[in-house]
Parts: structure tokens; C-alpha cells; sequence
């Protein structure tokens, strides 16, 4: 069993900053991709940004130059730093990770359960 906790989300506003971290726990043999994706209000959920487990990154293009994706491998989690917030950024923010799976080929996918980011004036 696997767990992904978000934690960092709250109020701020417009030009503000904030920082996600995303915690990996339980039975884990490696974690070879994690990523933030968000979802607002009466939309689909979208990617963010990813980063292997060697440090290579992609980003969505709107958060490019503001959004910063990172990660501690020894401590499995992920982190979303950001910068120049805008009211379009508000959304639930869902840490997600790919693991190798310990009893048979192939990957799981796990989810946390979100965290909210409201940037509002």
C-alpha cells in the first residue's frame, strides 16, 4: 500500500508565491516519475509538471518561467514551488507517482487526494 499526501495549499494573492510538497509513503521499491497536475472548478484535470527520477522536468506551458518542479528521492517527495501566482492558477492541486511494481512487471499509479490553491485579491 502507498500513500501521496499533499500538503502547502491555502490563500494568497495575485504576483504571491507558494510551495506544494508531496509525500510518498509505504511500500515502495522505486518511484521513477512524480507530478503535479490541478483541476478547476467545471474543468478536466491537467498536467502541471513532471520530474523523473533523474531530474529531467516538463512543464504545461502557462506555468513556464513561474512554476518550479522538484524532488528528494531519499525522502520520496515531490515538490511545486510558485512564483507570480495568477487567478487562472487556482485549483485543486493532485500530486501523482509512478512506481515500479515489487511483485510483477510493469508500474502503478497512485494519486493524492488534492490540495486547494485559491489566488484571489
Amino acid at each position: 500500500q502507498v500513500q501521496l499526501v499533499e500538503s502547502g495549499g491555502g490563500l494568497v494573492q495575485p504576483g504571491g508565491s507558494l510551495r506544494l510538497s508531496c509525500a510518498a509513503s509505504g511500500s515502495i521499491l522505486s518511484i521513477v516519475t512524480m507530478g503535479w497536475y490541478r483541476q478547476a472548478p467545471g474543468k478536466e484535470r491537467e498536467l502541471v509538471a513532471t520530474v523523473t527520477r533523474a531530474g529531467g522536468t516538463n512543464y504545461q506551458d502557462s506555468v513556464k518561467g513561474r512554476f518550479t518542479i522538484s524532488r528528494d528521492n531519499a525522502k520520496n517527495t515531490v515538490y511545486l514551488q510558485m512564483s507570480s501566482l495568477k487567478p487562472e492558477d487556482t485549483a485543486v492541486y493532485y500530486c501523482n507517482a509512478e512506481l515500479v511494481k515489487r511483485t510483477s512487471k510493469g508500474y502503478d499509479y497512485y494519486w493524492g487526494k488534492g490540495t486547494l490553491v485559491t489566488v484571489s485579491s
